[in-house]
């Protein structure tokens, strides 16, 4: 929030975000009021307006604030491993991070995105970063040599949907350790391209 009497404010914009974070995040997108968004921030309603034009473009700050975060703890855990298949399975150690946060309530994107409609800029900020996890897969499968990086791709975003939900509906941290073993058998399975000498 605002710092007081430091002569130093925090700006709108950053307030606003913040506060979209934690209602949005915590509660919903369509349970969370632009009134209250403003209130918590602390700022003028035409702050919100002027910033992001309306409560969409609101929301689609926030996701791609949060897209931001996922991706960068995603690059940062990836950077402790070596090979493209220890990454692969490493993006999973990344999600688990993310489900043992006391605050962890889900995937922000398919939590905005349950009551968006079809054509809105909330699904397009959402298909956005899932395109992102899908690409980081298929570009860290094709670099582990793998003959059908796409497809596994596809199969490695099911499992990562599925800790997400898991995690949340169930309440289990533990989800991204299963969902890892599970990559793992699927990557033990996985054909390998053909080397040609």
């Amino acid at each position: 929030m605002a710092s007081g009497n430091s002569g130093t404010r925090t700006p709108a914009r950053e307030r606003l975000l913040q506060a979209a974070n934690e209602l949005f995040y915590g509660e919903g997108v369509q349970v969370v009021g632009i009134d209250r968004v403003i209130e918590h921030a602390g700022v003028a309603k035409a702050s919100l307006y002027n910033t992001f034009g309306s409560k969409e473009g609101l929301v689609c700050a926030y996701l791609e604030s949060r897209h931001e975060r996922s991706r960068d703890r995603i690059t940062r855990t990836l950077t402790r491993f070596r090979s493209p298949r220890e990454r692969l399975l490493g993006v999973f150690d990344a999600q688990g991070e993310a489900f043992t946060d006391p605050a962890y309530n889900g995937c922000a994107f398919v939590r905005a995105t349950a009551e968006a409609p079809e054509d809105s800029s909330v699904r397009r900020a959402a298909e956005k970063y899932r395109t992102w996890i899908l690409e980081l897969f298929t570009e860290l499968a094709d670099a582990s040599g793998f003959a059908e990086p796409e497809e596994l791709a596809r199969r490695l975003r099911l499992l990562y949907d599925g800790a997400e939900q898991a995690a949340r509906m169930d309440r289990d941290p533990s989800a991204a350790t299963s969902a890892r073993h599970a990559a793992a058998a699927l990557l033990d399975a996985a054909p390998l391209r053909e080397s040609r000498h």
